[in-house]
Protein backbone atom coordinates (compact mmCIF):
# COMPACT_ATOMS: atom_id res chain seq x y z
CA UNK A 1 0.00 0.00 0.00
CA UNK A 2 1.06 3.75 -0.87
CA UNK A 3 2.29 5.32 1.99
CA UNK A 4 0.97 8.34 1.03
CA UNK A 5 -2.84 6.44 1.27
CA UNK A 6 -1.79 5.03 4.49
CA UNK A 7 -0.75 8.54 6.31
CA UNK A 8 -3.51 10.10 4.78
CA UNK A 9 -5.96 7.40 6.52
CA UNK A 10 -3.99 7.33 9.86
CA UNK A 11 -4.48 11.35 9.94
CA UNK A 12 -8.35 10.42 9.06
CA UNK A 13 -8.53 7.97 12.02
CA UNK A 14 -6.95 10.25 14.82
CA UNK A 15 -9.39 13.10 13.95
CA UNK A 16 -12.68 10.61 13.92
CA UNK A 17 -11.59 9.11 16.75
CA UNK A 18 -9.96 11.42 18.85
CA UNK A 19 -12.51 14.54 18.67
CA UNK A 20 -15.55 14.51 21.45
CA UNK A 21 -18.52 11.67 20.47
CA UNK A 22 -20.55 9.45 21.93
CA UNK A 23 -17.37 6.59 22.65
CA UNK A 24 -15.12 9.48 24.17
CA UNK A 25 -17.87 10.92 26.64
CA UNK A 26 -18.68 7.08 27.57
CA UNK A 27 -14.36 6.19 27.85
CA UNK A 28 -14.12 9.98 29.78
CA UNK A 29 -16.90 8.79 32.31
CA UNK A 30 -15.50 4.97 32.54
CA UNK A 31 -11.99 6.10 33.43
CA UNK A 32 -13.33 8.63 35.90
CA UNK A 33 -15.87 6.10 37.50
CA UNK A 34 -14.22 2.99 37.13
CA UNK A 35 -10.18 3.61 36.36
CA UNK A 36 -8.36 2.37 33.70
CA UNK A 37 -8.22 -1.41 34.02
CA UNK A 38 -11.95 -2.16 33.88
CA UNK A 39 -12.31 0.26 31.34
CA UNK A 40 -10.46 -1.95 28.91
CA UNK A 41 -12.79 -3.72 27.72
CA UNK A 42 -15.01 -1.28 26.83
CA UNK A 43 -12.20 0.42 24.68
CA UNK A 44 -11.30 -3.05 22.43
CA UNK A 45 -15.46 -3.26 21.92
CA UNK A 46 -14.50 0.07 20.08
CA UNK A 47 -12.04 -1.06 17.15
CA UNK A 48 -13.35 -4.40 16.88
CA UNK A 49 -16.64 -2.70 16.26
CA UNK A 50 -15.63 0.06 13.74
CA UNK A 51 -13.58 -2.79 12.36
CA UNK A 52 -16.83 -4.98 11.21
CA UNK A 53 -18.23 -1.64 10.23
CA UNK A 54 -15.75 -1.09 7.90
CA UNK A 55 -16.06 -4.74 6.46
CA UNK A 56 -19.64 -4.01 5.79
CA UNK A 57 -19.29 -0.95 3.96
CA UNK A 58 -16.53 -2.35 2.02
CA UNK A 59 -18.95 -5.18 1.32
CA UNK A 60 -21.72 -2.87 -0.08
CA UNK A 61 -23.89 -1.80 2.91
CA UNK A 62 -23.32 1.70 1.70
CA UNK A 63 -25.15 0.98 -1.50
CA UNK A 64 -27.67 -0.66 0.71
CA UNK A 65 -27.90 2.76 2.66
CA UNK A 66 -28.00 4.81 -0.77
CA UNK A 67 -30.70 2.66 -1.92
CA UNK A 68 -32.66 2.73 1.20
CA UNK A 69 -32.52 6.14 2.86
CA UNK A 70 -34.61 5.12 5.05
CA UNK A 71 -32.65 2.80 6.80
CA UNK A 72 -30.26 5.50 7.68
CA UNK A 73 -33.19 7.16 9.42
CA UNK A 74 -33.70 4.07 11.53
CA UNK A 75 -30.13 3.66 12.55
CA UNK A 76 -30.35 7.49 13.50
CA UNK A 77 -33.22 7.34 15.25
CA UNK A 78 -32.12 4.23 17.15
CA UNK A 79 -28.89 5.79 17.90
CA UNK A 80 -30.36 8.48 19.23
CA UNK A 81 -32.45 6.16 22.02
CA UNK A 82 -29.45 4.53 22.95
CA UNK A 83 -27.59 7.51 23.48
CA UNK A 84 -30.61 8.63 25.40
CA UNK A 85 -30.90 5.29 27.25
CA UNK A 86 -26.92 5.54 27.63
CA UNK A 87 -27.33 9.24 29.12
CA UNK A 88 -29.59 8.07 31.74
CA UNK A 89 -27.79 5.22 32.69
CA UNK A 90 -24.52 7.81 33.89
CA UNK A 91 -27.53 9.99 35.14
CA UNK A 92 -28.72 7.06 37.66
CA UNK A 93 -24.64 6.38 38.49
CA UNK A 94 -24.70 10.10 39.88
CA UNK A 95 -27.32 9.05 42.59
CA UNK A 96 -25.09 6.13 44.03
CA UNK A 97 -22.71 5.60 46.16
CA UNK A 98 -19.06 4.65 44.91
CA UNK A 99 -19.89 0.90 46.15
CA UNK A 100 -23.18 0.93 44.39
CA UNK A 101 -21.70 2.05 41.23
CA UNK A 102 -22.72 -0.50 38.22
CA UNK A 103 -19.96 -1.32 35.58
CA UNK A 104 -18.35 -0.07 32.61
CA UNK A 105 -19.81 -0.78 29.62
CA UNK A 106 -18.70 -4.87 28.38
CA UNK A 107 -16.84 -5.88 25.62
CA UNK A 108 -19.75 -6.43 23.58
CA UNK A 109 -22.06 -3.82 24.87
CA UNK A 110 -19.37 -1.71 23.40
CA UNK A 111 -18.96 -3.32 20.21
CA UNK A 112 -22.52 -3.54 19.57
CA UNK A 113 -23.21 0.50 20.77
CA UNK A 114 -21.01 1.07 17.36
CA UNK A 115 -23.96 -0.27 15.04
CA UNK A 116 -25.96 2.74 17.11
CA UNK A 117 -23.29 5.10 17.24
CA UNK A 118 -24.25 7.72 14.52
CA UNK A 119 -20.84 8.75 14.34
CA UNK A 120 -19.46 5.66 13.96
CA UNK A 121 -21.32 5.27 10.74
CA UNK A 122 -20.87 8.23 9.36
CA UNK A 123 -17.08 7.48 10.38
CA UNK A 124 -16.87 4.42 8.52
CA UNK A 125 -18.59 4.75 5.27
CA UNK A 126 -17.07 8.40 4.79
CA UNK A 127 -13.61 6.18 5.32
CA UNK A 128 -14.56 3.18 3.18
CA UNK A 129 -16.01 5.76 0.47
CA UNK A 130 -12.25 8.17 0.75
CA UNK A 131 -9.78 5.53 0.92
CA UNK A 132 -10.63 2.44 -0.55
CA UNK A 133 -9.30 1.63 -3.83
CA UNK A 134 -10.60 0.58 -6.90
CA UNK A 135 -9.77 -2.76 -8.83
CA UNK A 136 -7.01 -5.10 -7.36
CA UNK A 137 -5.86 -2.85 -4.39
CA UNK A 138 -9.68 -2.88 -3.52
CA UNK A 139 -9.51 -5.58 -0.40
CA UNK A 140 -5.83 -4.51 0.63
CA UNK A 141 -7.21 -1.02 1.31
CA UNK A 142 -10.10 -2.17 3.57
CA UNK A 143 -7.21 -4.24 5.67
CA UNK A 144 -5.19 -1.01 5.34
CA UNK A 145 -8.48 0.86 6.68
CA UNK A 146 -8.82 -2.06 9.53
CA UNK A 147 -5.32 -1.30 10.83
CA UNK A 148 -5.10 1.91 10.95
CA UNK A 149 -8.00 2.17 13.26
CA UNK A 150 -7.05 -0.86 15.54
CA UNK A 151 -3.66 1.28 15.97
CA UNK A 152 -5.53 4.36 16.20
CA UNK A 153 -8.29 3.69 18.40
CA UNK A 154 -6.14 2.33 21.64
CA UNK A 155 -4.20 5.35 21.68
CA UNK A 156 -7.02 7.84 21.39
CA UNK A 157 -9.24 5.94 23.75
CA UNK A 158 -6.13 5.27 25.99
CA UNK A 159 -6.27 9.60 26.09
CA UNK A 160 -9.76 9.55 27.18
CA UNK A 161 -9.87 6.66 29.83
CA UNK A 162 -6.64 8.65 31.23
CA UNK A 163 -8.66 12.14 30.86
CA UNK A 164 -11.30 10.58 32.97
CA UNK A 165 -9.01 8.97 35.49
CA UNK A 166 -7.52 12.54 36.15
CA UNK A 167 -10.48 13.92 36.44
CA UNK A 168 -11.20 11.38 39.57
CA UNK A 169 -8.85 12.95 41.52
CA UNK A 170 -10.82 15.61 42.30
CA UNK A 171 -14.27 13.47 42.36
CA UNK A 172 -13.73 11.66 46.01
CA UNK A 173 -16.33 13.67 47.11
CA UNK A 174 -19.28 11.94 46.41
CA UNK A 175 -20.84 15.43 45.11
CA UNK A 176 -18.44 16.48 42.80
CA UNK A 177 -18.50 12.69 41.85
CA UNK A 178 -22.47 13.12 41.34
CA UNK A 179 -22.02 16.77 39.69
CA UNK A 180 -19.51 14.82 37.07
CA UNK A 181 -21.72 12.34 35.63
CA UNK A 182 -24.36 15.00 36.17
CA UNK A 183 -21.98 16.82 33.05
CA UNK A 184 -21.60 13.65 31.55
CA UNK A 185 -25.28 12.42 31.42
CA UNK A 186 -25.76 15.88 30.01
CA UNK A 187 -22.82 15.47 27.08
CA UNK A 188 -23.77 11.84 26.42
CA UNK A 189 -27.28 12.86 25.62
CA UNK A 190 -26.08 16.37 23.69
CA UNK A 191 -24.23 13.84 21.44
CA UNK A 192 -28.01 13.31 20.08
CA UNK A 193 -28.80 16.73 19.50
CA UNK A 194 -26.10 17.09 17.07
CA UNK A 195 -27.26 14.43 15.09
CA UNK A 196 -30.39 16.28 14.13
CA UNK A 197 -28.60 19.53 13.27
Amino acid sequence: MDIALFSSMLVFAVVMAGTPGPNNMLLTFSGANFGYKRTLPQMVGIPVGIASMIILMALGLSWVFQQYPSMQWGLKIAGSAYLLYLALRILKQSQLSQQQMAKPLSFFESLGFQYLNPKAWMMTSSAVASFAVAGEAYWESIGGLVLVFFLVNPVTGSIWVSFGKFIARWLSAPVARQHFNFIMSLLTAGCVVLLWV
